[in-house]
């Protein structure tokens, strides 16, 4: 199967701040927060959720192609994309512009405060899947531009394209309109639990309402790994034990490029998440979205010591 992956490329500049974010925000002062906090680290790594899909994907020996929009600085990043497998022949670079940038601060017990400069990603409304020479087999609808997000669903609905909606970080945003299109829309959507709340908040559509307009939807929970519910019954995705915790971000995207891995090779939706789960651990364990590597060979050795996947994964290994 071809899967083309929209949403953001971005540079990612990761902080830590050595205490807990919570002792600081005064609940009954909400209302007139304003806090700096002096972090211990600064790094600067490639991220955005379409490139992180990708980058796993790649390591699991796919060829996911990457329709987004990108700056003048992006040169170096694509260079690198491409040395593991990721076609960006459907980039878009905007020599007026900086590639998006993602600004976390992570505390010592994982709590992350977050902004995002949209950049170039502004221009990502100007891409088309009517443009591509050759029609995907499945996309997938991650954050990106608003405007571009809600393009891709109706081009996908009108092209006949299944799509995976992951609106993501961009749910805070969003108006309940265009998500509310996106699910009628979608094949399946993705997020995790806080955003699965949020979207039936907003949108007024209950979890079986939702389940009902779609094949599936995956809600990741963090270290209590990941939920599928579908219309015949739901499934409980365990995590997969990290051997360390480094760095938290972008592992939501590690578990989506594993989940693609299993469903692009036509594989069970349990399974897909296994996938999932043993991508997000490699992720977990390593600074940066795109930190982590593997070989096939030992990640199918590490599926193993977590699940039987009798024998479906012999051809990988």
């Amino acid at each position: 199967m071809k899967v083309v992956l929209t949403g953001s490329i971005a540079n990612d500049y990761l902080m830590t701040f050595p205490g807990k974010f919570r002792d600081y925000i005064l609940v009954d002062q909400l209302d007139r927060i304003s806090l700096s906090f002096l972090v211990d680290s600064l790094e600067v790594r490639r991220g955005g959720i379409a490139a992180n899909i990708a980058y796993t994907l790649a390591l699991l020996k796919e060829c996911p192609q990457v329709m987004a929009a990108v700056g003048s600085d992006f040169e170096d990043y694509g260079t690198f994309l491409k040395s593991v497998g990721v076609d960006l022949s459907a980039v878009r670079t905007f020599p007026d512009v900086l590639t998006a940038s993602f600004f976390v601060n992570t505390d010592e017990t994982n709590a992350q405060i977050a902004s995002f400069f949209t950049g170039a990603m502004s221009r990502a409304r100007l891409l088309s899947f009517k443009d591509l020479p050759e029609q995907p087999d499945l996309a997938m609808i991650s954050a990106n531009d608003p405007d571009g997000m809600q393009r891709y669903v109706r081009e996908c609905r009108e092209m006949g394209i299944p799509f995976f909606y992951d609106p993501s970080q961009q749910t805070v945003r969003s108006e309940a309109e265009p998500l509310r299109e996106g699910l009628e829309a979608c094949s399946a959507l993705f997020v995790n639990d806080y955003e699965f709340s949020l979207i039936q908040e907003k949108t007024g559509v209950s979890k079986d309402k939702i389940i009902d307009g779609c094949d599936f939807a995956v809600v990741t929970r963090g270290e209590h790994g990941a939920d599928i519910y579908t219309a015949s019954g739901d499934i409980h995705i365990p995590a997969v034990e990290p051997d360390q915790i480094l760095d938290p971000t972008g592992v939501g995207d590690a578990f989506r490029g594993g989940f693609l891995k299993g469903y692009l090779n036509n594989l069970g939706l349990e399974r897909c998440g296994q996938l999932g789960s043993v991508a997000a651990a490699y992720c977990l364990e390593n600074k940066g979205t795109q930190g982590h590597r593997f070989e096939v060979k030992d990640f199918v050795a590490r599926f193993r010591r977590q699940f039987d996947d009798g024998g479906e994964l012999d051809s990988w290994a």
